[in-house]
């Protein structure tokens, strides 16, 4: 039994440490605090999610650590209808559930959370995310 104890403590104690280490690159890409860097990675990780067809999204999620994938599923409701998809609706989105800031520039942001996503996720991942999105969001993410 304690065999098992420590191996499952070892899993989560792996888990926290790669979202841990995601949250901080962010800060440290942004130059902010960890809170809001985790509050930004969680607000941008929803809308994506809410705009991706549901094969996307379990695709994407397939690739994501554990805890961060537990943050992507957060209050995840599948059968809520996809709304206009255009580059400033994804914007106000994540501007709504970070909370208005008039520090922050949310493109630059967004950016930012696609660039870590793009040093982590696979190539053909990405690939696949960035063309399900308009053309006009499509520039936020890294180019190739």
């Amino acid at each position: 039994m304690s065999q098992m104890s420590h191996t499952s403590f070892a899993g989560f104690t792996h888990a926290a440490q790669q979202a841990q280490q995601w949250v901080n690159e962010l800060a440290r890409d942004l130059c902010w605090s960890e809170p809001s860097a985790c509050r930004l990675l969680r607000s941008v990780l929803h809308t994506v999610r809410d705009w991706l067809s549901l094969a996307e999204t379990a695709d994407l999620s397939a690739q994501l650590p554990v805890l961060i994938r537990g943050i992507y599923f957060e209050g995840w409701n599948p059968s809520v209808p996809a709304c206009e998809r255009k580059k400033s609706d994804f914007v106000l989105s994540v501007r709504t559930s970070f909370g208005y800031d008039d520090d922050v520039d949310f493109d630059v942001a967004i950016n930012a959370v696609f660039k870590l996503l793009d040093r982590h996720i696979s190539h053909g991942e990405i690939v696949q995310v960035r063309n399900s999105m308009k053309k006009s969001l499509r520039k936020l993410w890294p180019v190739d």
